[in-house]
């Protein structure tokens, strides 16, 4: 990606909204933009499995995991499907697990941190509506830029489309 969040910010300033420093990249794609999808959740991954077995589109999946630091929402696994299913990227409000292999894929990859435990399937949460954290409401449809120097979050598209 040559769209990066720092000149994306100097040249739109009045239309970026800049998500609190507080992720760690995993994935092997470092920078990576797209339309958000949205999952609310807790220390349950159904709806995200469901979601990146789903056409991406290079869309941005954004999880509100509740900033849980006790379950990995997003594991090898369901990076592969992501990969497969052409996501450009995830964001998880919450942690990770199987980083070293989630670091070898084509696919962004942003947590708070990692954790060796899985979640419980219960099938629990809310898909496709606004999720706030980090300073930012994130909304589906809405365009997301993330790179080393941080995600920033635009009600339209700011590149060439």
């Amino acid at each position: 990606m040559d769209l990066l969040t720092t000149d994306l910010c100097d040249a739109h300033e009045d239309r970026v909204r800049v998500v609190e420093p507080m992720f760690n990249s995993f994935g092997g794609r470092c920078a990576f933009f797209g339309r958000i999808a949205t999952l609310k959740l807790f220390e349950d991954n159904s709806l995200v499995r469901k979601a990146l077995e789903s056409p991406g589109e290079d869309r941005v999946l954004v999880i509100d995991g509740g900033g849980s630091l006790r379950r990995a929402l997003v594991g090898d696994q369901l990076a592969a499907l992501g990969v497969k299913n052409g996501w450009a990227g995830v964001i998880v409000y919450g942690c990770i697990r199987d980083s070293r292999a989630i670091g070898e894929m084509n696919i962004g990859v942003f947590a708070i941190d990692t954790h060796p435990m899985k979640t419980v399937k219960k099938n629990v949460g809310e898909a496709d509506i606004p999720v706030s954290f980090g300073g930012v409401t994130f909304k589906p449809g809405e365009w997301l830029y993330a790179d080393e120097d941080g995600v920033i979050v635009s009600e339209t598209a700011l590149h060439a489309t």
